[in-house]
């Protein structure tokens, strides 16, 4: 496994719901981060922790960020890439722009982060990418606008891992089930008490951003009720 000291993670929708399940675990573990968010305000920085302003939908939004974290802390050695949007859209809705807010979100996210900090993960030689995928990447339910982004998110994990395998960079997609987070508010398919918790899921990605070049784990699907196809 790899030695926490001195790595330096960054986490994307570090504020709310897993994201911020994650900076407090990593944060315990003993990483440096920073932390992206729409709004730093309330986040005091340490030492150990800085706070930067991170819209997704920006399309500079992520160079900025990992430029600023460089200057901070001189170095990059994983993305935790956990900010998403989950608007439900069917496929015969005419309005299209909560489906191309997810896309700007949910894809375009993730993929200008990992070629924003690309040189410093390279850098590292042991740089980790973590995507926050679905169950609803693997399978299609009844929000097929949230799965489209999903599925395209597992795509993208592969090929992160294809493209920058010769430079040390590992890439792990993380897919869930139900979550109790404020995303899943309002869901009933299964109570709240038998999701999955949010400190879990920081947990599994505290594992992935450690493993080895050699014993990289591509998928994690992560149930919190049975299903057969999975």
């Amino acid at each position: 496994m790899l030695d926490v000291a001195d790595r330096v993670i960054m986490v994307s929708g570090a504020s709310r719901g897993i994201g911020r399940a994650v900076t407090a675990h990593l944060l315990e573990q003993g990483y440096r981060l920073s932390c992206g968010m729409r709004d730093p305000s309330g986040f005091g920085d340490t030492d150990r922790a800085m706070a930067h302003v991170y819209d997704a939908e920006d399309p500079e939004g992520a160079r900025t960020w990992a430029a600023a974290t460089a200057a901070r802390f001189g170095r990059i050695d994983g993305i935790v890439a956990a900010a998403g949007l989950n608007p439900k859209v069917l496929v015969f809705d005419e309005d299209e722009d909560d489906l191309d807010r997810m896309w700007r979100v949910n894809v375009k996210g993730p993929l200008r982060l990992v070629r924003a900090a690309r040189p410093w993960l390279a850098e590292s030689g042991a740089g980790r990418v973590v995507l926050l995928g679905s169950l609803a990447g693997k399978r299609v339910g009844s929000n097929v606008g949230y799965a489209m982004t999903k599925f395209a998110v597992t795509a993208l994990n592969h090929g992160i891992r294809r493209e920058g395998r010769a430079e040390g960079i590992r890439s792990t997609v993380i897919c869930p089930g139900y979550v109790a987070t404020d995303m899943t508010l309002g869901e009933d398919e299964i109570p709240r008490s038998e999701m999955s918790r949010p400190e879990d899921l920081a947990a599994i990605i505290g594992t992935a951003l450690r493993l080895p070049d050699t014993a990289s784990v591509s998928e994690m699907l992560v149930h919190c009720q049975f299903e057969p196809m999975l």
